[in-house]
């Protein structure tokens, strides 16, 4: 009689241990929390059941369900210009590119009508347009009829709208975030439970929703390729790091906040700690071919365009205009020969991204050159002038903070290195708009992520510049009566994380030094004070006659001095964290890894 077949089942191989008594299969980061501790704020007593969960992927599919929650639901305030003539706001702009680019040869994208919201946004931006057109004109072309469709407020529009928004994140700054938080959580030595909590706070940050989901834009698309971009730094793929980063050039120019850090890092990579030939040209190689690839169809559409008779400008007939930039260059250039066209939409698409005849800042925002020109007038002064002062000063304060990643480029500095780059470029560059805080909030925001990032210190700090950053936006965002939403959105997080005014728990932290402590407790005191205050007077009292614009200017002069010392914060952290400077400095560093 034949034996038993054997078994299907192959027992578990037991892991092999080291020396000191550890698995050699295990993971490097740890995965468990500590069981004797008692959550330290409310986000984490929310999660405080799943974090016995072996996979952040187990609860990832909730995250992503609740934040989409959040989102769809801010959208139902209203929005930027909403019934408000004669341009209608930022909404308005959205719906017209995407009017533009559906209705309009492409050689005409960047010439028409420029008054009324004219094209002023790199080519991918336009290109994003002309999809969500395309799709929303087969629900009801009448959305985007050339003309007639202007300062519309259809309802059913406006869901369209808000969704495209929505699909735009889940597809490009979710994902985006979700690899740079695992990627980075597991260099950095962090339990998969805590690395989820931060994933939920940085989905839920305040300012994010408030700009894309309530008052209307598409930042997150280019905020989504930058993460993108750095995720792929932290996993050694440097060609696919610029090649993101120049989609998030393309789509929005004000991804150059965080150009220098990008150049330094793949420089210092390329470098350091030996000079590798090859991957310094295949960077710059796959970066030039990044660039001609996004250019191409403005190009071959404008050839196309001329090929059939359309003009760039069609009432003109014919005519050869000086190029809006560099009107010499045409004595220089055959304007019949068949590149000429190109040429002309290339520097037209330049002069409309690049406003630099707008002046040194249109409106009020809490950088320095506005808060200057409260005490001296700033535009009394030849607009030459201030371009080389704010170029002067922007490199002043952002050479610093990149000279450190060039020299020690490790993975952990990069988001401190870009939080620095871009509190200087948001504090001291040409043409800053409110909005454009989101560039400093997002990286700084993603030191949640890190080792530390949840303790008391890193969550006061980031807490507080969010906090801050939104402060500063209400003047915008009232204009347009988004007060509700801004009130429910910061409190939220405010909340979630333990922070004023809802709560101190961020602060009085042990382990750090008695000035530290007192000091930090001191500074944001006041500064959240200030904001308290600031909304009573601002709620209660109207300014007086001479001074119509008192309340946005303490708004700008408050703003401006506490994002100063966001960015202190940040340098001094990176330069501890670098080693370049002792931790004693600022109080305990962590001890993420040094790759």
């Amino acid at each position: 009689m034949a034996g038993p077949s054997p078994s299907p089942h192959k027992p578990r191989r037991k892991p092999k241990r080291t020396g000191n008594g550890t698995s050699s299969n295990l993971p490097s980061a740890p995965t468990r929390e500590p069981h004797a501790r008692t959550p330290a704020f409310p986000l984490e007593a929310i999660l405080w059941p799943a974090r016995g969960s072996v996979s952040q992927w187990e609860m990832l599919p909730l995250i992503l369900m609740v934040a989409g929650l959040f989102r769809w639901a801010a959208g139902l305030w209203g929005y930027s210009g909403f019934e408000k003539p004669p341009l209608f706001g930022d909404y308005e702009a959205q719906r017209h590119w995407m009017e533009v680019t559906t209705q309009l040869p492409i050689s005409q994208w960047y010439f028409h009508d420029l008054q009324w919201w004219g094209l002023d946004y790199p080519p991918l931006t336009a290109y994003h347009s002309w999809l969500c057109g395309k799709i929303g004109s087969i629900i009801n072309p009448s959305w985007f009829a050339l003309y007639s469709s202007r300062g519309s407020s259809d309802p059913i529009l406006k869901i369209f709208m808000r969704g495209t928004v929505v699909v735009s994140e889940y597809l490009i700054y979710i994902p985006a975030v979700v690899i740079f938080v695992r990627r980075f959580s597991r260099l950095s030595g962090v339990p998969t439970w805590t690395a989820s909590v931060a994933l939920v706070a940085i989905l839920m940050q305040p300012a994010t929703i408030l700009i894309d989901h309530v008052h209307f834009q598409y930042n997150t698309v280019m905020l989504g390729l930058v993460l993108a971009s750095i995720s792929s730094m932290l996993a050694g793929r440097y060609l696919w790091s610029s090649v993101f980063f120049v989609g998030a050039l393309g789509f929005k120019q004000m991804a150059l906040y965080y150009a220098i850090s990008v150049f330094f890092y793949l420089l210092g990579k390329c470098l350091f700690p030996r000079t590798n030939i090859t991957r310094l040209f295949g960077v710059a190689a796959v970066t030039a071919a990044s660039f001609a690839i996004l250019l191409l169809p403005l190009a071959i559409g404008t050839l196309y365009d001329v090929s059939r008779g359309i003009e760039a400008r069609p009432g003109l007939k014919g005519a050869r205009v000086p190029l809006a930039l560099f009107p010499e260059l045409a004595n220089y250039l055959d304007t019949d020969a068949f590149y000429y066209p190109v040429v002309e939409q290339v520097v037209q698409m330049v002069h409309r991204v690049f406003p630099f005849a707008r002046g040194l800042f249109e409106d009020k925002v809490a950088n320095f050159w506005c808060a200057l020109n409260v005490v001296f007038k700033l535009k009394k002064y030849p607009s030459e002038l201030l371009q080389q002062g704010a170029l002067l000063a922007t490199l002043a304060a952002t050479v610093p903070p990149n000279l450190i990643l060039f020299f020690r480029p490790r993975k952990h500095l990069l988001p401190l290195a870009f939080a620095a780059t871009a509190w200087g470029f948001f504090l001291f560059s040409y043409q800053v708009h409110e909005k454009s805080v989101l560039l400093p909030l997002m990286p700084m925001t993603l030191l949640l992520s890190g080792n530390k990032g949840l303790s008391k210190n890193t969550r006061a700090w980031v807490g507080f510049a969010n906090m801050l950053g939104c402060w500063t936006m209400y003047p915008l965002l009232q204009r347009v009566d988004l007060r509700m939403p801004y009130a429910v959105l910061t409190l939220l997080w405010a909340y979630l994380l333990g922070l004023p005014p809802t709560s101190l728990s961020a602060y009085f932290q042990s382990g750090s030094s008695l000035w530290a402590r007192w000091g930090t407790v001191f500074i944001h005191g006041c500064f959240y004070l200030a904001m308290g205050l600031w909304h009573v007077l601002e709620n209660s009292l109207k300014p007086p006659l001479d001074k119509p614009d008192l309340w946005v200017v303490i708004n700008v002069g408050v703003g401006a001095a506490g994002f100063s010392l966001c960015y202190l914060w940040c340098l001094g952290r990176l330069a501890v964290e670098s080693e370049i400077l002792p931790k004693s400095w600022i109080g305990k560093g962590s001890k993420a890894k040094t790759q």
